[in-house]
């Protein structure tokens, strides 16, 4: 059977990212309102999701900018808050053919999202770098749209009607922890625990004359650090199937 074109696996990446666009350009819409409380402008918030397509990271980022953190204290957040696609990066470098060149690998590691993570690794064999180029041709103007449109209509509503789109993104984020939550007793314990240091961290004098961005960091490696030593995720045997997913 004859190996499909680069064009083909690009043109299976578009219709596989398509889906994604759609929900990137919503869930962004959100992030955009939190990126104009920040004090960016449209053209500055969509570069930045150009850039740097994570909603949970660019949140905290721009939630600490809006609190007037340090350069270093946005930048340590960040990557601890991205932390987990440098595991889907070694995972994806094992899809990709050994022959694959060094620069098919850093253009395709420039956007490895949870969303595109999965497509990419469900893919039967291995994976065309241009499946994912494909993917990210519509998923990354998709997000980056999304937030430049959160700050244009934050700038034009209402004062009152904004504060009630901030709330938006929040919901984003019950959706992704609740799920999870409801099924495992761990992961609802540490959701509890976190809210309440980090309200804890807000009222105990000593505690509260550290920046908000630091308090951040800390709970977020605290927390994290100890998750890990007490409750190890213990993998699940997985077949992979061959038979394609489309």
């Amino acid at each position: 059977m004859q190996p499909k074109s680069n064009r083909l696996w690009f043109a299976q990446g578009i219709r596989d990212g398509i889906p994604i666009a759609l929900g990137y350009l919503a869930v962004s819409f959100t992030l955009g309102i939190a990126a104009r409380n920040a004090g960016f402008n449209p053209w500055q918030a969509f570069f930045v999701s150009l850039t740097n397509n994570a909603s949970a990271g660019e949140y905290a980022g721009f939630t600490l900018i809006a609190a007037g953190a340090s350069y270093l204290q946005v930048a340590l957040i960040t990557l601890i808050t991205n932390a987990r696609y440098l595991l889907m990066s070694c995972s994806l470098s094992q899809k990709l053919s050994p022959d694959t060149p060094m620069i098919h690998r850093l253009l395709v590691a420039y956007d490895v999202t949870d969303e595109i993570f999965g497509i990419s690794i469900a893919v039967a064999g291995k994976l065309n770098p241009f499946y994912n180029y494909g993917a990210m041709a519509v998923a990354l103007p998709g997000w980056a749209v999304g937030t430049y449109l959160g700050v244009m209509m934050g700038n034009i509503l209402p004062a009152r009607v904004v504060s009630a789109l901030s709330v938006g993104l929040f919901g984003m984020f019950l959706a992704i922890i609740i799920p999870p939550a409801r099924k495992s007793k761990v992961i609802l314990t540490l959701v509890v625990i976190s809210m309440v240091m980090s309200y804890l961290c807000g009222v105990i004098p000593f505690l509260a004359q550290i920046s908000t961005g630091m308090r951040t960091i800390l709970l977020t490696v605290v927390i994290s650090l100890i998750a890990a030593i007490l409750f190890p995720h213990e993998e699940e045997p997985q077949e992979v199937s061959h038979e394609a997913i489309h």
